[in-house]
């Protein structure tokens, strides 16, 4: 059998964050929808699946709780048997693993603006049974990626007699072409004319939610400076009435236009 820690790529005294962390890495690394090994990300989902669950993890670490052989009896019991002629009270000992509803773990990827907005989904989900369940998901405003949200009691009902498993769900964010993420920042590149950030000028910007903002661009402004908007980046996940800055990253451009006077009177202001 796999060494699942060995799969996960974490030591044997691992917390849970930690293999969760290592868990959610793997996964997103060898995903078949993002062209991963399809028979490893079974395996570290194998592995993840025992060791993020202390009872299933113990019984991977423990698999003979006794630590002797003889089919589980504590060392001496074999002697003590072979005195009675073996077995005399006629018990059978073996090692099982408590019955339950496993978790399910799966993932879906979300836009930059459905993190903004929060989004509600309808998902159906194949369970180990073979019925195919339909769920109700809440993904919360500002979600932040890596985030597992928990869906209780919408797992696996292999045990039809016990209480169905849960279903945790990941969620990733896919890269946006204008904003980059920093926490509940957002950072946006804007291009300005390197006349302008010598006399100043008033240059517009678009939010995420599709707002315009006048931002007045300083003389003397420089390649890198960062004016900041607050209220204009995203919705903290926890507390939405928070809201992160809007970073603008100024990327000073020469300009290759410039005619023959204009040229001259450059020259005649900086000599």
């Amino acid at each position: 059998m796999s060494d699942y820690y060995q799969t996960l790529g974490v030591g044997k005294n691992a917390t849970p964050d930690e293999i969760k962390r290592a868990y959610r890495k793997l996964a997103s690394q060898h995903h078949p929808d993002k062209g991963g090994d399809k028979q490893k990300f079974q395996e570290v989902e194998a592995a993840y699946r025992t060791l993020s669950d202390p009872e299933q993890r113990s019984q991977y670490d423990n698999p003979n709780p006794f630590g002797g052989g003889g089919g589980g009896f504590p060392p001496g019991f074999e002697d003590i048997f072979s005195q009675f002629g073996g077995n005399p009270f006629g018990f059978s000992f073996r090692n099982q693993a408590p019955q339950r509803n496993r978790t399910l773990n799966i993932q879906t990827t979300i836009s930059l603006e459905e993190a903004f907005y929060g989004k509600d989904l309808l998902a159906s989900v194949r369970l180990p049974s073979g019925k195919d369940q339909t769920v109700e998901i809440k993904i919360p405003k500002g979600i932040q990626p890596g985030t597992t949200l928990r869906l209780a009691g919408m797992g696996d009902d292999t045990y039809g007699h016990l209480p169905k498993g849960d279903i945790h769900l990941t969620i990733d964010v896919s890269h946006h072409a204008v904003f980059q993420r920093q926490n509940d920042d957002l950072i946006i590149s804007l291009e300005v004319n390197a006349i302008d950030a010598i006399l100043g000028k008033n240059y517009r910007v678009n939010t995420i939610d599709g707002k315009t903002l006048e931002v007045t661009i300083n003389p003397g402004t420089q390649h890198g400076q960062i004016y900041a908007a607050t209220g204009h980046g995203m919705p903290n996940m926890r507390d939405p009435r928070f809201i992160g800055r809007l970073l603008i990253n100024v990327n000073i451009v020469i300009p290759n236009n410039l005619t023959e006077a204009q040229l001259t009177k450059l020259k005649d202001i900086y000599n």
